[in-house]
């Protein structure tokens, strides 16, 4: 660390004072010369003073190198005061980390610059906040979502929403939330989740913020547009045959010349039963769209749910026995796949009523294949209920696949086409969602709650 010209340096002072110290005995003992004794007596302190501050030179580099470190600094250079400064060495040392930490420095801000570009950039908005709501991180993203510049402090988001800042503070980490605020005069409908980590001692949260407005806009276009299709093809396929039945009446009734309307004379006994049967045909219609109408009301109106612990195995038996008979008939072995102590908190009607339309969809889709299948099954995957009816019949097409669960589409003859719409919303009440996945030879529908 030190050179030998140190070693050296040291050696001599103590020598030295230990020869003015054997100076100053025998100047007590045999020459006691006031002046020669005070020189002396003064000398010894002096050249401890001057040793001890010698020594003390390595403390105060070090003192120096670590007081400018602590305080950020790391391009002060040591260089050494002379050719033959005895702390080269110690000099050497201190170059050497300044170097390593400048390196280590540079290197870190290029790996800063680089992540902040990547926030910057992300289109999702970012940020990140202590549990008192010192915000830490507000990137662009965030910014134009907000429309603000600058956040400090988490509750100045509650200008757009009270409570804001609590909801952001109160998300569960990986909970996902949709939040709808309104800035500025414009809806903003936001995904929103949250993770927390630790830097040093202290816990932040990151939320994650998404503008799905646009989304859903276009989602609720599209799911409107299919209702749409097919509410004017029901009602359309009731009231074109109503329109040209009543026209047709109508001329029985009225002179094809002058338009006048017949006597009751004019009237045979054909005429009044062509008449009676299409008034028949009518009120069969009118029913029929009634009937739609009701069914309309079932899909839009749904019964809050009433949560209780149901056991799985339980419910899949009561729908299998429930089948018994058609199962027989149509020879389809049903089976079930659910441990005994499996339990859900739903509402066990909704949910059986769910369930009881997928296995009629199941047997429906098995008809007239050889050994016919049908599988219900439920296990519990990271805290999530699963639930699968499974069957092995022909598949679903894509068209299929794609309007499945809109309110009244249906593909099969006479069916309402509400069955599978109904289902996708009670799952909804619940907090969980449905799914299907379909290919010749099987077919999974898969809820998770």
């Amino acid at each position: 660390m030190v050179s030998r010209r140190f070693y050296i340096n040291i050696s001599a002072r103590i020598i030295l004072m230990m020869i003015t110290c054997i100076l100053f005995g025998l100047a007590v003992f045999r020459l006691p010369n006031p002046s020669v004794l005070a020189l002396l007596g003064l000398l010894i302190p002096v050249e401890a003073y001057l040793l001890i501050r010698y020594l003390n030179a390595i403390n105060r580099k070090l003192e120096q190198f670590f007081i400018m470190h602590l305080s950020g600094d790391v391009t002060t250079s040591f260089t050494a005061s002379g050719k033959t400064d005895e702390f080269e060495g110690l000099y050497s040392y201190f170059r050497r980390i300044n170097d390593k930490l400048e390196s280590s420095r540079v290197e870190s801000e290029i790996r800063n610059n680089y992540f902040k570009t990547i926030v910057d950039h992300t289109s999702t908005g970012l940020i990140s906040f202590t549990k008192e709501g010192r915000v830490e991180l507000f990137n662009d993203a965030a910014r134009k979502i907000f429309r603000i510049n600058v956040l400090r402090t988490l509750e100045k988001l509650d200008q757009f929403k009270d409570g804001f800042s609590d909801t952001l503070k109160a998300i569960k980490p990986g909970e996902s939330q949709l939040i709808n605020l309104i800035i500025d005069d414009d809806l903003v409908q936001l995904s929103t989740r949250k993770a927390i980590f630790r830097t040093g001692n202290i816990d932040l949260h990151l939320v994650s913020f998404q503008n799905i407005k646009n989304e859903l806009e276009q989602q609720e276009i599209v799911s409107w547009q299919k209702l749409i299709r097919v509410l004017t093809h029901e009602i359309m396929n009731s009231i074109t045959p109503i329109i040209t039945l009543v026209a047709t009446l109508t001329r029985i009734f009225r002179h094809k010349d002058s338009g006048k309307i017949k006597s009751i004379n004019e009237l045979t006994e054909h005429n009044l039963e062509k008449t009676m049967r299409g008034l028949d045909i009518i009120e069969n219609r009118g029913n029929g769209l009634v009937h739609f109408v009701r069914n309309f009301r079932s899909v839009a109106i749904l019964p809050k749910p009433e949560f209780q612990i149901l056991n799985l195995q339980d419910m899949f038996t009561r729908i299998k026995d429930l089948h018994e008979e058609i199962l027989a008939e149509k020879h389809i072995q049903a089976k079930i796949e659910c441990p005994q102590s499996l339990h859900i908190q739903a509402d066990g009607k909704l949910i059986e009523q769910v369930l009881i339309n997928l296995f009629k969809n199941g047997i429906e889709a098995v008809n007239g294949i050889p050994a016919p299948e049908i599988r219900m099954s439920a296990q519990n995957i990271e805290n999530q209920t699963v639930i699968e009816v499974e069957d092995n019949g022909i598949g679903i097409t894509d068209y299929a696949m794609q309007h499945m669960f809109v309110p009244f589409f249906t593909t099969k003859v006479g069916g309402s086409g509400i069955g599978l719409s109904l289902s996708k919303q009670i799952i909804r009440l619940h907090g969980g969602s449905i799914g299907v996945q379909s290919s010749p030879g099987k077919t999974v529908f898969t809820i998770k709650i």
